[in-house]
């Protein structure tokens, strides 16, 4: 059997390097019992491989099951896995056969397999590495000849250095190494995948098929789709349901993609994790109030020496973008008001007035602190909490500003 005789058989639509890489490779492993990593975006499909696996060893005719790990408490897990004998705990009335004994001859496909717990993983291991197990609540070691197949869609060498993933296992698991390409990667695939399932949705609609002009199939072959295939079919589902024009430009298409995050004069690079939203906006404010502080100083420094206009026209364009009244924001963002008000000054201030309101935050801030603690009585609990920050920000607040 072929690649094109495998997609044929499981469903599997395009013809991308990686992808067929990946199928090729699926091909090759699955006559031996070696266990096999998939890994992969959430979306793309990983679900895949290991049907092809099981569908083209000599364990077809076994039992094939699949788990997802991510989906099972991590109370009953062990339970569910590897089975539990009567009384074991609480609720447990009756003997259960878990999966690995549901599963003897065959092919387990444990997928997000990342999610498991630690203890989970040590006797996973023991079962890859031996064939044996022990049932929950009893003694007895029991053999199993399982075939593992296992699916994930993090980085689990950063799991491994982070102590939430054993690394013996990882290996053990990683035997041979399937990776499954994102959409991004296969944009040969997506104006194909976008016709599947228009004409899926058309059949189950009965509807005609939606169709998309040249412009609209470049859009969709330049996106990211960070949701990978589900995205794309979800997509084109919403689409074909919604319009009721079949062929859709590149304006309508619009309408449908994600809108991307605008970018903004105001860049956080690293934030405290203890830092609460109230908080981060304050230092955002206050970083940006320093810089424009910063900028109308050199332009009326530069002012006096340069070229006049040239300097008025630029500081009044710093002005438009960036002058905001602070203090407003400020009260406006301790008494959980609405959106700040912002100004727009048609002349630029005087180097006189620009020292005094850079001044101007701090100063409010310090009142704002004692008017909470003279109005909750010095009790710090119920100031932060009327303030919105921590009590531990407000300690150091008061410290920092001296405030008896």
């Amino acid at each position: 059997m072929d690649i094109q005789q495998v997609k044929q058989r499981f469903g599997i639509i395009g013809n991308s390097t990686l992808l067929n890489r990946a199928i090729d490779i699926a091909m090759q492993v699955a006559p031996t019992d070696l266990s096999v990593l998939i890994t992969g975006e959430s979306g793309t499909g990983k679900e895949i491989m290991p049907q092809i696996i099981h569908q083209l060893s000599a364990r077809k005719h076994a039992k094939y099951i699949a788990v997802n790990c991510g989906a099972i408490p991590e109370g009953t897990i062990d339970s569910e896995l590897f089975g539990h004998e009567k009384g074991s705990f609480t609720g447990a009335h009756d003997s259960r056969k878990g999966y690995f004994e549901v599963a003897d001859g065959g092919t387990i496909f444990l997928d997000e397999v990342a999610e498991l717990p630690l203890q989970t993983q040590v006797r996973l291991l023991r079962v890859l590495e031996t064939g044996e197990y022990i049932k929950v609540g009893s003694s007895k070691v029991q053999k199993t000849n399982v075939r593992i197949v296992a699916a994930t869609n993090v980085a689990v060498p950063e799991l491994v250095n982070k102590g939430k993933f054993r690394e013996d296992l990882y290996y053990r698991l990683n035997t041979v190494p399937i990776i499954i390409p994102p959409l991004r990667e296969r944009k040969e695939d997506i104006g194909i995948l976008f016709r599947k399932f228009a004409s899926d949705f058309a059949s189950k609609y009965r509807m005609p098929p939606i169709q998309l002009t040249s412009d609209a199939t470049e859009i969709i072959e330049s996106y990211r789709w960070p949701g990978n295939i589900r995205q794309l079919k979800n997509f084109a589902e919403q689409i074909s349901v919604i319009e009721t024009e079949r062929e859709i430009d590149a304006k309508t298409l619009y309408n449908y993609l994600p809108k991307t995050e605008t970018s903004s004069p105001v860049h956080i690079h690293s934030t405290p994790e203890n830092l609460n939203e109230r908080e981060i906006l304050y230092k955002v404010l206050f970083d940006l109030k320093r810089d424009l502080t910063d900028l109308k100083t050199l332009v009326l420094e530069l002012m006096k020496h340069g070229n006049v206009g040239q300097l008025e026209e630029a500081s009044g364009l710093i002005s438009r973008l960036y002058a905001e009244d602070f203090s407003t924001t400020t009260q406006a963002i301790q008494l959980g008001t609405s959106q700040p008000q912002i100004y727009k000054p048609n002349e630029i201030n005087t180097p006189h007035e620009e020292v005094e309101e850079s001044l101007s935050l701090t100063d409010t801030e310090k009142e704002l602190i004692k008017k909470a603690l003279e109005k909750h009585r010095g009790r710090r609990k119920n100031a932060a909490k009327e303030l919105g920050i921590s009590e531990r920000t407000l300690y150091r607040k008061i410290k920092e500003y001296e405030i008896k």
